[in-house]
């Protein structure tokens, strides 16, 4: 393995330069608002500000599950964020998650409004608020929590570890690509091993677990994400992939795909939504014509 000395860290660190690397533009060591800018409000009692990223996928799936089922009252607004812009530090944007991530809800259903963040949050309020994809029985509760939890541990592996030094960093640095590739390796192992004794993550039935797992790991089998499924050589993972399909062609996940997406093949972008109708209409097309 190649080998680099050209690097001390100083004895303290201070912030004099971007990162660089796409996106280095979203990262600073700082949190709170870079300018004053209020976040539209539709007229769903949901609103959900976002980007179609793996994580924002999981919400807008949640979300197209539950009105499939029938819950009207999951009716949302979905607006875009433009990350690449600022626009998660905004002020308004910060009001509602002081991390300045994606995705970020508004619930104003009731009296007082409700703002939740971080997306296994927002699965978790959701599922129970529409007691929908969470089971009830005890031990099958534990085991869907415990893949969600099991998720959010392990996709910034995946995505700030391997999807950024492979496919994002200015440089290819073999040690950190090697560590990470390592990693998302023996991630794609637990779960094909899961998913070779069981249908779906927490059991036979299909949970918020997967619709949080499949955006990153799903995507990644599927080819979707960094470019890197022959170098990941994902075809191995036959129970993943067996999963990954499942759920793949449930209308509402393709359906939740689409949302706040700006990016790939312009049939497959949703870029607000507010309205089922919208998949029809196509409000990006609306919008371009603005």
């Amino acid at each position: 393995m190649a080998t680099s000395t050209d690097y001390t860290p100083p004895a303290v660190w201070t912030w004099n330069k971007e990162s660089g690397g796409r996106f280095a533009s979203i990262n600073r060591p700082i949190a709170g608002p870079t300018h004053d800018k209020e976040l539209p409000i539709g007229r769903h009692p949901l609103q959900l500000y976002s980007l179609g990223t793996p994580n924002g996928v999981k919400v807008t799936i949640l979300l197209e599950e539950l009105l499939a089922l029938g819950h009207g009252g999951a009716e949302y607004d979905a607006w875009l964020i433009k990350i690449g812009d600022g626009d998660q530090f905004a002020s308004g944007f910060v009001d509602i998650n002081p991390n300045s991530k994606i995705p970020a809800l508004m619930d104003r259903s009731g009296a007082h409004p409700v703002r939740v963040f971080e997306s296994g949050s927002i699965l978790t309020y959701l599922a129970e608020k529409f007691g929908a994809f969470l089971p009830t029985e005890p031990a099958a509760r534990a085991e869907c929590f415990s893949w969600l939890f099991w998720q959010m541990g392990s996709a910034p592996y995946l995505g700030g570890g391997f999807g950024h030094f492979y496919a994002y960093a200015p440089s290819k640095i073999e040690y950190a690509i090697d560590r990470f590739a390592m990693e998302t390796k023996r991630q794609l192992d637990v779960l094909d091993r899961r998913l070779a004794e069981s249908e779906y993550l927490a059991g036979s039935e299909y949970t918020i677990a997967d619709i949080a797992v499949w955006p990153w790991y799903g995507g990644l089998v599927k080819g979707w994400l960094y470019g890197a499924a022959e170098f990941l050589q994902v075809e191995d993972y036959k129970n993943v992939q067996r999963w990954a399909n499942t759920i793949g062609e449930r209308a509402a996940v393709q359906r939740g795909r689409m949302v706040n997406r700006t990016f790939g093949e312009p049939s497959s972008q949703l870029h607000e939504r507010h309205d089922a109708s919208d998949f029809e209409t196509k409000t990006q097309d609306k919008l371009a014509s603005a």
